[in-house]
C-alpha cells in the first residue's frame, strides 16, 4: 500500500511544520511514512513544498505523481495540479486568480504552465477544469470562512486565526484517507507546546470535521512498533551523541547547521554515570571551524564539524594539516548543488571526487557516504570509530536529500552506540607522537599528558620539523601505511550493501539506495531482476568484493545524482570495470520512484544514458 500527498505554500507559511504534524498523525496510526521538503534559497515568501509517501511497510523516496494535492494558495495548485493522480484540496475562494499576477513563479515553469493548460493568461479556473478533464476528484473549500469562524469562536484576530488553513486541508486528507483526526489533534500537542496554538488549531480541526469529506483511501489504524519520526541532521546528530561527541564546530550554512543546532539544544547529555557536557562552538568562519575541532581532537575529546558546500571548500588546508598531523576528527559534508553557492537548498551528489582529495598532497582521508536514515545515524558512530582507530580525519557523506527528509525509525536502533578508541599511549617519558610502528599507528598521547609537538611541515617522530630526504621518505609511508591497514581491517562486506540477486548489477551511492529498494518490487513483477550495489564506504574502496559482485553480470547501471557518473568512475579507477548504461539526475531534486521507474524501461529498451528532471 502507497498513498503519496504533498502540500505546498509560501515559505514562512508553516508548510514545513504543518507537513511534520500530517507525518506525526499517520505514524500514529500504525503508518511508516517518508517525507521531503524541497524550498527555495530565500528567507520568505517563494514556493516550498512538502511531499509525503504513506505505506504499510518501510519507505525511503517519494513519486512525482501524487495522489492527494493539499493546497490553500494558488500557486501551489498551478505548480502541481499536472502532478495530481486522484484528488486535489483547493480554496473555493481563488478560481479568479490569474498567474501573471504570481511574480514568484519563475518563467519556465510559467511557461510551462500555460503550454499544458493552452492558455496564455490560466486563471484558477481553467486549473480546476484541467482536473476535472482528468477525472480528478475535486474538494473545493471556502477555507477563509473557516478561518473566520474559528477567530469568532475563540475571540483571536484574523491574523493569528488565517495560520490554521494549512492544519484545515491536513483534518480533510486525514478525512479522504478515513483516519481518526485525534491522531491529528495529538501530533498538534507534540508539535505545538503553546496551549492557545493547540487549542485555536483544534478549533480548526472541528471546523473542518464539519466538512461533507468522503473517505476515498479507505485506512484503518494498525498496530505499530515504538517509532520515532527524525530527519537526516537529527540522525546524525544523535549519532555524534551516543558516539561520545566532546566538541562540535560550525559556521552557520544550509543544511549543515541544523545538526548543529540540535547537539547546542541538547549539549548536556545524562548517562548511567551522571552527565556528559558538549561543547558546540558557532565560529566567524569555516577555517575556524575545521581548525577549532582539530584542536579540540588533539585533547583527547571527540570532536567533529559539519559543514556543506562552499565552507567544505574552505576546510581543505585544516583537513589536509589535520591529516599531515594524523589527528582523528570528524567532518560530516552535507552535500548539496553546486559550484559556487550553486542551489543552496536542493541536493546533489557532485562533490564525490572533491571529498576523496580535499586538501593538498597525499595522505588518508577515509570517506563513507549514509544512503538513509538508518545508515546517517550508525555511520556518524562509526566514523569517529575509524577516526580514531586509523588517527585519520574522516569524511562523512550526508546529501542534502537526506538531511532535510525524515522518515519512521525503531527507537531500538539508538541503543547501538559501540565505541572504539584505537591505541592510546601509556607511557609517556621521552614521548614519540610520531613513532615508527609496522602498521603506521603510533601510541596517541593528549595534550597535556605528555610533551608533544606539531607542525603543518614535514616532521620526525617527536613531531619537530626535519626536512630529510631519509626521514620524509619514511613518515611518508608511515601515514600512507595507515590506508592500507583500514583495507586489510575493515571487512569489504561493511563497506558496501547488496540487495537481490539479478543478472542486472546496479550500481549506486547515497540517497538513490532508498530509490532503488522502493522500486525493486515493480522491476520484478516485469521480470527484471536486480542486484543493487551500494558503495558506502568510498576510501578504502571494496575492490574485491565489488569486483566479484559484477563477476558475469549482463548489464551493469550505474545510478546517480550527478553529471559525471563520479562514483562509476571510481569504480573504473579501482577495479577496471565500467558501467554499460547511467541514469543520472542533477537538477538539485530527489531522485523520485515513479520517474526511476521509467528510466529503467527507457535503459533496457536500449538507451545507454537517461538524465532525470523530475521535481519543481
Amino acid at each position: 500500500m502507497r498513498i503519496d500527498w504533498l502540500i505546498g505554500g509560501p515559505q514562512g507559511s508553516g508548510v514545513d511544520t504543518i507537513s511534520l504534524v500530517f507525518a506525526r498523525s499517520i505514524a500514529k496510526a500504525g503508518y511508516f511514512v517518508y517525507g521531503n521538503r524541497e524550498y527555495y534559497s530565500n528567507i520568505k515568501g517563494r514556493h516550498s513544498y512538502s511531499s509525503l509517501a504513506i505505506s504499510d511497510k518501510q519507505i525511503h523516496s517519494i513519486n512525482e505523481n501524487i495522489d492527494i494535492l493539499a493546497t490553500f494558495d494558488a500557486e501551489t495548485l498551478f505548480q502541481h495540479f499536472h502532478e495530481v493522480k486522484k484528488v486535489a484540496i483547493y480554496d473555493q475562494n481563488l478560481l479568479d486568480t490569474r498567474l501573471n499576477i504570481l511574480y514568484g513563479v519563475e518563467k519556465e515553469i510559467a511557461d510551462d504552465i500555460k503550454s499544458r493548460l493552452n492558455n496564455n493568461d490560466p486563471k484558477i479556473s481553467d486549473v480546476i477544469q484541467y482536473l476535472k478533464d482528468k477525472n480528478i476528484t475535486l474538494i473545493p473549500v471556502d477555507i477563509g470562512s473557516i478561518t473566520r469562524s474559528v477567530a469568532n469562536d475563540l475571540k483571536v484576530s484574523s491574523l493569528i486565526a488565517d495560520r490554521t488553513k494549512n492544519t484545515i486541508v491536513l483534518a480533510i486528507s486525514m478525512k479522504l484517507l478515513g483516519l481518526d483526526l485525534s491522531f491529528l489533534e495529538m501530533a498538534i500537542k507534540d508539535v505545538f507546546k503553546d496551549k492557545n496554538t493547540v487549542d485555536i488549531n483544534k478549533k480548526a480541526i472541528d471546523k473542518a470535521n464539519e466538512l461533507d469529506i468522503k473517505n476515498i483511501f479507505n485506512l484503518k489504524q494498525i498496530e505499530k512498533d515504538d517509532r520515532v519520526i527524525l530527519d537526516g541532521t537529527t540522525a546524525s546528530a544523535l549519532g555524534k551523541i551516543n558516539a561520545g561527541l566532546g566538541f562540535q564546530s560550525y559556521y552557520p550554512i544550509t543544511p549543515a547547521s541544523d545538526e548543529s543546532t540540535y547537539i547546542e539544544a541538547h549539549q548536556i547529555v545524562k548517562t548511567d554515570n551522571g552527565t556528559r557536557n558538549i561543547v558546540v562552538l558557532q565560529t566567524e568562519d569555516e577555517l575556524a571551524a575545521i581548525n577549532s575541532a582539530v584542536g579540540a581532537a588533539l585533547t583527547g575529546v571527540r570532536s567533529a564539524t559539519a559543514t556543506s558546500g562552499p565552507g567544505f571548500s574552505l576546510m581543505s588546508e585544516g583537513i589536509s594539516w589535520a591529516g599531515m598531523n594524523e589527528v582523528p576528527v570528524v567532518i560530516t559534508y552535507y552535500m548539496r548543488g553546486a559550484p559556487a553557492t550553486g542551489l543552496p537548498t536542493r541536493s546533489g551528489q557532485g562533490d564525490l571526487e572533491f571529498a576523496l582529495h580535499v586538501g593538498h598532497g597525499e595522505f588518508p582521508r577515509i570517506v563513507i557516504a549514509s544512503g538513509d536514515h538508518k545508515e546517517v545515524y550508525l555511520d556518524a558512530i562509526w566514523a569517529f570509530n575509524i577516526a580514531e582507530k586509523y588517527q585519520t580525519p574522516v569524511i562523512h557523506i550526508v546529501e542534502k536529500a537526506l538531511a532535510n527528509s525524515f522518515t519512521t525509525l525503531n527507537k531500538s536502533l539508538f541503543d547501538r552506540d559501540n565505541i572504539e578508541r584505537g591505541i592510546l599511549a601509556s607511557n609517556f617519558d621521552n614521548y614519540k607522537r610520531f613513532k615508527f610502528t609496522d602498521n603506521g599507528i603510533s601510541p596517541r598521547a593528549f595534550l597535556g599528558q605528555a610533551r608533544i609537538f606539531y607542525t603543518g611541515d614535514e616532521h620526525n617522530e617527536f613531531g619537530h620539523i626535519d626536512e630529510e630526504s631519509v626521514n620524509r621518505t619514511k613518515m611518508y609511508e608511515k601515514r600512507m601505511k595507515k590506508l592500507l591497514l583500514a583495507d586489510q581491517e575493515i571487512k569489504e562486506e561493511d563497506r558496501l550493501n547488496v540487495y537481490g540477486d539479478g543478472d542486472i548489477a546496479v550500481i549506486t551511492w547515497g540517497s538513490p539506495k532508498g530509490v532503488l529498494l522502493d522500486i525493486m518490487p515493480s522491476l520484478e513483477e516485469k521480470g527484471v531482476n536486480i542486484t543493487l550495489i551500494q558503495i558506502k564506504m568510498f576510501n578504502p574502496f571494496p575492490k574485491q568484493l565489488v569486483k566479484n559482485l559484477l563477476r558475469d553480470k549482463k548489464l551493469i547501471i550505474d545510478v546517480e545524482s550527478n553529471y559525471d557518473a563520479q562514483a562509476e568512475k571510481v569504480m573504473k579507477r579501482e577495479i577496471g570495470i565500467g558501467a554499460d548504461a547511467y541514469i543520472l539526475k542533477w537538477s538539485g531534486r530527489q531522485i523520485m520512484s515513479d520517474e526511476l521507474l521509467d528510466a529503467f524501461d527507457r535503459v533496457l529498451k536500449g538507451n545507454k544514458k537517461v538524465v532525470l528532471t523530475g521535481g519543481r
